[in-house]
């Protein structure tokens, strides 16, 4: 029932085969997504995980993705770095800010309940949407 992609995409990730590559595929979209945009690391792969492993908790998604992100990031960063496009001064101040905040995020995401966390979550990613189309 439905359209055939919608099926075809909840069938994967009923199957573990499938939900494997279709997690190594969205690892590799995410690479380039992120080494041309800057979105994606978060904001996609939030949304993708989401939708193949529908089972896992908010909190666990969210660290999965942020685990994920920091090789991801990392080599992205270097990549841009050696073609001289990274801003280093606003790049130590976002550092500065960032610190403290991951700190107090960690905290919070794990006391704050799956209920909570996921609406919360997909009212973000949908504000994120709405953001980069306007």
């Amino acid at each position: 029932t439905g359209h055939p992609v919608v099926s075809a995409l909840y069938r994967v990730r009923q199957d573990e085969k499938h939900k494997a590559m279709a997690t190594v595929l969205t690892g590799a979209f995410l690479g380039v997504m992120v080494t041309m945009s800057s979105v994606g690391a978060g904001a996609l792969g939030a949304v993708i995980l989401l939708f193949l492993y529908p089972k896992m908790k908010g909190v666990e998604i969210v660290a999965t993705d942020i685990a994920h992100a920091v090789p991801l990031t990392a080599i992205a960063g270097l990549g841009h770095s050696t073609v001289g496009t990274v801003d280093w001064s606003l790049l130590s101040f976002l550092v500065m800010g960032s610190l403290p905040g991951i700190y107090i995020g960690s905290h919070l995401g794990v006391k704050i309940s799956d209920r909570i966390m996921r609406p919360l979550l997909a009212v973000l990613l949908l504000l994120v949407g709405i953001k980069c189309l306007v």
